[in-house]
């Protein structure tokens, strides 16, 4: 059978340089939640900055030559599962509230179940970040870096920490809400 470049094509929509480091990203996440378990907040504070260096380069690089479907999903489950780990193994030693790290996770399977529910009942939805919703992501981001980063240098500022926990709860019940509303809307 004659070498048509198709086997090549879709070969390449898998293993592309934003793909390679989405992928990259995703098993940094063990490590990461490793490195937290074990206090090692220096290296864990590092490598949460390198996957967001990661995660705009490989965005950028997407743009700039298109992206690809194992992209579309490999990013944000890159990025959800880092968020994730980190609040969750962040709780799990003290450094965040439980509730907070339940809240979190809560709303993104809130999010995701909706689009599901709808997707089974015939209704598919498309999903596209609230401008609520990349602020929320902004400050848990923020969150997370803070308080690795002050682990790392072995301060407090509760005041601080306390002020970015309660940005970050009230942007994760807007968001929650702003997409629960919005999902009804377009069942």
């Amino acid at each position: 059978m004659p070498d048509t470049g198709l086997a090549r094509a879709q070969g390449a929509g898998i293993f592309t340089l934003p793909n390679i480091i989405s992928f990259a990203r995703l098993c940094a996440v063990p490590v990461a939640i490793w490195l937290v378990l074990h206090h090692q907040f220096g290296g864990a504070f590092t490598l949460f900055i390198l996957a967001g260096i990661s995660d705009a380069l490989d965005g950028w690089l997407a743009r700039r030559r298109g992206g690809t479907a194992l992209g579309a999903i490999l990013d944000p489950l890159a990025d959800k599962a880092l968020m994730i780990g980190m609040y969750v193994t962040l709780a799990a030693i003290s450094q965040l509230p439980d509730w907070l790290a339940i809240l979190v996770v809560f709303r993104d399977l809130v999010i995701v179940g909706g689009v599901l529910l709808l997707w089974v009942a015939s209704h598919p939805t498309a999903i596209s970040p609230l401008l609520v919703s990349k602020l929320n992501t902004t400050l848990q981001i923020a969150l997370v870096a803070l308080v690795l980063g002050l682990d790392s240098l072995g301060a407090s500022l509760d005041i601080l920490r306390d002020v970015a926990i309660a940005l970050v709860t009230a942007s994760t019940l807007l968001s929650g809400a702003a997409y629960v509303i919005r999902t009804a809307r377009a069942a």
